[in-house]
């Protein structure tokens, strides 16, 4: 049956031009979007996912700058505790040429001031961000540090940040208010000869005015400092020497530490981009596919639309 009322050919043609149009306005979106999924309307579960995880890439950049920065914290103090111990070597061996019969101690000991005076200098020096893990002039023990290293999710959607620490007790050269926490103002309690037998002897390798905590001997040369007692202050050294090394160790594993998180926080922010693009992003090259075969299908529609309303024209010639 024909109808003027009624033109079930254009009414077909026209609802396929809609869903052709639907189409090409969901494809062009994503072309110039590359997203298959860019609202939760395209996929609710992909693009709460997609967002959370983001979510977390953001927090997990922020953690790779303060790694950055505990990065930059480590590298300073270990670069003034080996600066340091190469200055606590040249005084043992200065210290050790001072044992020798006939040398002029005097001489020597100036060197030690101003090697001391280098270890107070590369103390102070070793700050970074206003942070300082080798001098302490506060009356309150530096105690342990903590640094930001991880932020998880568990499988309940639980978040938490993680810390990596360093106890910066035993890193501490120099403390001006209570010198036994200092590894050069402490006391060393050592054994040395006196005369035929041995005896115990306390020293300190640096004085600081007004300091508790710490009453050995400094070690100082004079022109009647016995040989002993020069044994007695090497000995001393050594162990200081000993001390900073295991701290420094200590120190450098945890920078290594550090460092390796940081490459794995690059590692697995490049993961999760990966993955979210996976669920999210477009296949530009199908996506391209597929607008051109809309574009041409558009075509198509509305020449099908054009040829189904000219057939109600074509009534006309029945009246003529």
């Amino acid at each position: 049956m024909t109808s003027i009322l009624t033109n079930s050919a254009a009414m077909a043609a026209l609802s396929t031009l809609r869903s052709i149009n639907s189409g090409m306005e969901t494809t062009q979106g994503r072309v110039s979007s590359g997203l298959r999924v860019e609202t939760a309307a395209d996929n609710a579960a992909y693009w709460s996912i997609a967002t959370t995880m983001k979510s977390d890439n953001k927090a997990l950049s922020t953690v790779q700058d303060a790694l950055g920065l505990g990065a930059a914290k480590t590298d300073t103090a270990y670069t003034g505790l080996n600066a340091a111990i190469d200055v606590v070597s040249e005084i043992k061996a200065k210290l050790v040429a001072s044992r020798e019969p006939g040398v002029d101690k005097l001489k020597i000991d100036k060197e030690l001031t101003e090697l001391k005076n280098q270890l107070v200098s590369t103390a102070q020096s070793a700050s970074f961000s206003g942070e300082n893990w080798l001098y302490n002039d506060s009356s309150t023990a530096l105690g342990t540090k903590e640094m930001v290293g991880s932020f998880t999710r568990d499988s309940s959607g639980n978040v938490a940040v993680g810390v990596l620490k360093f106890d910066a007790a035993t890193s501490v050269l120099i403390d001006t208010k209570t010198a036994s926490n200092g590894q050069l103002t402490k006391d060393i309690t050592v054994t040395q000869p006196s005369g035929a037998t041995t005896t115990t002897a306390t020293y300190r390798l640096i004085n600081t005015a007004g300091s508790t905590g710490a009453t050995g001997t400094q070690i100082t040369l004079t022109a009647s400092t016995s040989d002993d007692s020069i044994e007695g202050m090497i000995s001393a050294v050594d162990k200081m020497l000993t001390n900073l090394t295991d701290s420094a160790a200590t120190l450098g594993a945890t920078n290594k530490r550090i460092s390796m998180q940081d490459d794995f926080m690059a590692d697995l922010m490049d993961v999760i981009d990966k993955g979210v693009g996976r669920l999210v992003d477009a296949d530009m090259n199908e996506e391209s596919t597929r607008l051109k075969a809309l574009q041409t299908q558009q075509q198509l529609g509305i020449q099908a639309l054009s040829i189904a309303n000219s057939n109600s024209e074509n009534i006309l010639s029945l009246f003529r």
